[in-house]
């Protein structure tokens, strides 16, 4: 990967113009205040007011050619038009800079054209998905509206029918394992060796999958630079922006390796509750099983970009060396390929299913436990309350009638988590289940698919007092159970055979009960 851009010289002095032009706050109507900058290796953005300028710098690297002005106006048009669809409100237009007759610069004046700019309309700087990551500010609410945005996103993206999409991510570890290589003294020797190893040995065991992936329509136009910083926060919406533009190649991936980035992203912050929930929500609600026997290539997948992240910080501190200024760089780049290496471990999947009467706090012992059992993003969470609602066409707070509640259909449910849970442990994926388990033979089922799949497997089983379950079952709003209280008094009078699960008292606050599963565990 070449480190510095290639200019051409009368581009230089022209496009400097430009950029002295785009800095002077008299530049714009009306005239601002001041304007603030933001500068990546290829673009420059000019904060001025209420809106923003974004232009292409005169460089070309192998990946992008923003070379001549004709290269740069086509990029300009092309960012719009893959991201007005998804952030109408930030994205506007694309303005001219033009040459007037008086030999001075004008935005959109009637002068002949000389630069083109990515007009927007700005947002608050602490409105970053990042910032409020980091200031501890995210509500389960908002990750569950990001997962859906995201879902929609892949949804609506351009199909790339690939049948050898296992070369695609071929093509991402050699790149990346190159520039490893090239960085002498950046990144310890031993460590990019086993970063490429691990590497290659995941992406043979996952090749035919992630091929299959490709013909059933997996790969796609993606966003391509799916994380932190890439996702504003507008009226407590989640609006995913600043999709790659200048190389379609680079952003045509599996949707799970777009999801990846955020995941990612979010793991490295510590933030695995985060991570898990976004998941989660993602795969429950694109409903698409074939996304778990892609959870295969998720450790792949999150560790190519945990990789990105080394080769960018690499980059940034060779820059720094260049020009004597001290940078953490260095510490990036070891961090982050360290990350990477980590995903790649051999971790072996366990499936646990939590089971106890409605009101034990099923649903919310498994959701702190799934991010904690298991690797970054965590657990596959299943619930049959969830897939009920999935088999009948309804969100998942719509109160089905009781007839919706028949054995027959029961079983059919409970079935179709055992075939989730199944294919997510085939792909090494650990599986949390969360379900009432009231009938010795839902418990001999759960068990028996961890006997099939050679998985270890733990039941927990959670107790408390009728009436409190009654309490809380009557209480509680927004939630995917249609229990009642007298759908517990009925369970309380159903035998349930012997129980070998391990008994958890849930008598007490949520994070006691949560305290004692993980001792269990």
């Amino acid at each position: 990967m070449t480190d510095r851009p290639v200019h051409k010289d009368h581009e230089e002095q022209y496009h400097a113009e430009v950029i002295a032009f785009l800095r002077e706050p008299a530049s714009y109507p009306g005239g601002v205040p001041s304007v603030d900058v933001i500068e990546t290796h290829a673009a420059m953005v000019f904060l001025a007011g209420h809106e923003a300028f974004k232009i292409k710098k005169a460089v070309t690297f192998p990946y992008l050619d923003f070379g001549s002005p004709e290269k740069r106006k086509v990029a300009c048009e092309y960012e719009l038009k893959i991201n007005q669809p998804h952030a109408p409100m930030i994205y506007l237009d694309v303005v001219t800079i033009t040459r007037e007759a008086n030999g001075g610069l004008a935005i959109n004046g009637s002068g002949e054209p000389v630069e083109w700019a990515l007009h927007m309309r700005r947002f608050p700087d602490n409105s970053l998905l990042a910032h409020a990551v980091g200031a501890g500010g995210v509500k389960t609410g908002f990750l569950d509206r990001l997962a859906d945005e995201i879902g929609r996103y892949h949804a609506v993206a351009p199909v790339v029918q690939d049948h050898n999409a296992a070369n695609r991510m071929s093509a991402i570890v050699d790149e990346l394992s190159g520039a490893f290589r090239e960085a002498t003294g950046a990144l310890p020797s031993i460590a990019v060796e086993r970063f490429e190893n691990a590497a290659k040995t995941a992406l043979r065991d996952c090749g035919d999958l992630l091929n299959e992936r490709g013909r059933q329509g997996h790969v796609r136009r993606c966003h391509g630079d799916l994380h932190l910083s890439n996702i504003v926060i507008l009226d407590d919406q989640p609006v995913l922006f600043d999709a790659i533009e200048f190389n379609d190649e680079i952003a045509t991936v599996d949707v799970l390796y777009d999801l990846a980035f955020l995941l990612m992203d979010l793991g490295h912050l510590n933030e695995n509750d985060y991570a898990n929930r976004v998941l989660n929500r993602y795969l429950s609600r694109t409903g698409n099983g074939e996304h778990l026997a892609g959870l295969q290539a998720m450790p792949l997948f999150m560790a190519c970009r945990a990789g990105v992240r080394a080769m960018v910080a690499v980059t940034l501190l060779q820059q720094s060396m260049v020009a004597g200024q001290p940078s953490e760089a260095a510490v990036d780049a070891g961090t982050y390929l360290l990350e990477a290496i980590n995903f790649l471990e051999p971790q072996l999947p366990r499936l646990i299913a939590v089971g106890g009467l409605s009101g034990t706090g099923k649903t919310s012992v498994a959701r702190a436990l799934a991010p904690r059992i298991a690797r970054c993003p965590g657990a596959l969470h299943l619930r049959t309350d969830v897939e009920r609602k999935r088999m009948f066409g309804v969100g998942e707070t719509t109160r089905l009638p009781e007839d919706a509640y028949t054995r027959e259909i029961s079983d059919q449910v409970y079935g179709e988590v055992i075939k989730k849970a199944t294919t997510a442990l085939q792909a090494g994926h650990t599986v949390i289940v969360d379900a009432v388990y009231l009938d010795q033979d839902e418990r001999s089922a759960i068990e028996q698919a961890a006997a099939n799949t050679g998985t270890l497997f733990t039941g927990l089983w959670l107790e408390a007092d009728e009436e409190l379950l009654v309490k809380r079952v009557t209480e509680r709003r927004g939630d995917a159970s249609d229990a009642t209280a007298d759908v517990v008094r009925y369970q309380t009078k159903r035998p349930t055979g012997p129980i070998s699960w391990r008994k958890i008292n849930a008598e007490g606050e949520l994070k006691e009960t949560i305290e004692r599963a993980l001792k269990t565990l």
